[in-house]
């Protein structure tokens, strides 16, 4: 009995350390843009015992940076909830991608991996899934390998964020060490490893430039949202084209 128990546990937990090994290079990327916002949240007054709780409880980095930049005394709640919400709304496109890898589980697992999702433990549990389907191996989605990758960025961005908040009076300016470039260097490194060629990257640049045109002349995040909603367009016209 004790040996057959051993052999069930035994791939998930070399899952979980295959999850936790392939995170490590993004994790290094990670860690500055966490200790921005950690510093950034303490020049806005917040305590070293109120950062974990906001990115803890929120744990989705953009909208957690957008709030930061909004945030007065006493903060306009209505409006931060809705940058939240539109920043935020790329995860509905993250999701319906995700969710067909997803199906075999129950919802008291499903619910908590979605919760756990960022855009690099998407990434990386969304390309993992893809090749474990090219090999057919089933169930394609690894949730022990995607468990890995996403406890390791959350207590990584709660602990670095609190660090941040803790040395960010002592470092001063963190931006001025170059810290903010991490962020658009980890998504550049992820939209590398999901490059599939031209013709797949066509619905990101139609995304690239209504977001970038929507930045230059809406105020707020709204880019985001016209982003994602014009780039959800273009894949499903692009995809009728191509049938």
């Amino acid at each position: 009995m004790d040996g057959a128990a051993s052999m069930e546990q035994a791939p998930i937990r070399s899952e979980l350390w295959r999850g936790i090994k392939g995170c490590i290079p993004v994790l290094l990327g990670i860690i500055p843009y966490a200790l921005v916002l950690g510093a950034q949240a303490a020049q806005k007054g917040l305590s070293v015992i109120e950062v974990p709780l906001m990115t803890g409880l929120n744990f989705a980095g953009g909208s957690e940076f957008a709030a930061i930049q909004l945030w007065t005394s006493p903060p306009h709640i209505v409006l931060i909830v809705a940058i939240t919400f539109l920043v935020n709304s790329r995860h509905l496109l993250m999701g319906a991608a995700i969710a067909p890898f997803l199906r075999h589980l129950p919802k008291r697992k499903a619910l908590p991996a979605l919760f756990a999702m960022t855009d690099e433990s998407w990434a990386l549990g969304l390309a993992d899934a893809k090749e474990r389907a090219e090999r057919g191996l089933q169930p394609a989605f690894s949730l022990p390998y995607y468990i890995g990758t996403a406890l390791v960025f959350y207590v990584s961005w709660v602990a670095f964020t609190t660090l941040g908040a803790a040395l960010g009076p002592v470092l001063g300016d963190v931006e001025a060490y170059g810290f903010d470039m991490a962020f658009p260097a980890v998504f550049l490194v992820l939209m590398a490893g999901m490059w599939k060629g031209f013709a797949a990257a066509r619905p990101w640049l139609v995304s690239l430039v209504v977001a970038a045109v929507t930045y230059l002349l809406v105020p707020g995040a709204w880019y985001v949202a016209a982003g994602a909603v014009s780039g959800l367009i273009a894949a499903y016209v692009l995809a009728g084209d191509e049938a």
